[in-house]
């Protein structure tokens, strides 16, 4: 099984992480090219560019003159462990027990603007860009277009025939893996709330209980489609006359 998620804006390096245990991203020398663009454009440019305040745009200023290869558990960390945004707040990695890291290093992959697509372990350093950045990079106009289809291509490498592929990422990231690219179908979890009178999905709620889905894979070890509708964290259950074909909706 793998498992596709969004990065997050939040960061957290000051903390140190449980395990001295990390791997390399494979996509490095493209964040290379990423990081040399980044550090030519001005705090006037990134806060243009990325929509953001004064302050964060002299904070990710700081950050891309100071980002260098190559990476070591000296100067990065593993990413697992430094996103804390809503969805990783829902797997709380630090608490996972030692022996279902190698599950979570073989089953999850991350998406990311600046480092395409990483394995749970892999070092990074802290950054901002997300995959809807309208980044020209040499002759390609965005960040879609600079990963083209490396990004796919990886995932299809790791892929066995059959397998399963539960997109819980974000429609931004996961457009960077198209659909026709890809050589297994996805299953994607759609989680909703009862409010004034509907199910709707609440985008707080919903990045929490994608995180809660991963939780819930590692923990029980789900391999199966009728294993992924057991998933009842925080009082969310399966419904049938809700999902249709690949899309699993999950109410409560």
């Amino acid at each position: 099984m793998k498992i596709i998620i969004s990065p997050a804006k939040s960061l957290d390096f000051e903390s140190k992480a449980p395990t001295s245990l990390f791997t390399q991203p494979r996509f490095l020398e493209q964040s290379e090219t990423l990081n040399k663009k980044l550090k030519t454009l001005s705090k006037k440019k990134l806060s243009d560019l990325m929509k953001i305040s004064d302050d964060l745009a002299q904070l990710n200023y700081d950050r891309n003159q100071t980002w260098q290869t190559p990476f070591t558990s000296e100067n990065a960390k593993q990413a697992i462990y430094s996103f804390t945004g809503a969805v990783f707040q829902g797997i709380d990695a630090t608490t996972l027990s030692e022996e279902k890291i190698p599950l979570l290093q073989n089953n999850l992959r991350i998406l990311s603007g600046m480092y395409g697509l990483l394995k749970p372990l892999d070092l990074i350093q802290p950054y901002r860009l997300e995959m809807g950045t309208r980044l020209k990079v040499g002759s390609t106009e965005n960040l879609y277009k600079f990963w083209n289809n490396d990004l796919a291509n990886s995932l299809n490498e790791e892929l066995k025939e059959g397998e399963l592929l539960i997109n819980l990422a974000s429609s931004e990231y996961f457009k960077a893996l198209p659909k026709k690219t890809l050589k297994v179908p996805m299953i994607t979890p759609v989680f909703k709330d009862f409010k004034n009178g509907e199910y709707k999905t609440i985008m707080t709620y919903a990045k929490m209980a994608r995180g809660y889905m991963v939780r819930y894979i590692l923990d029980n070890n789900v391999e199966t489609i009728e294993d992924l509708k057991g998933f009842n964290i925080e009082n969310y259950r399966f419904s049938e006359d809700m999902s249709t074909g690949n899309e699993l909706v999950f109410t409560r």
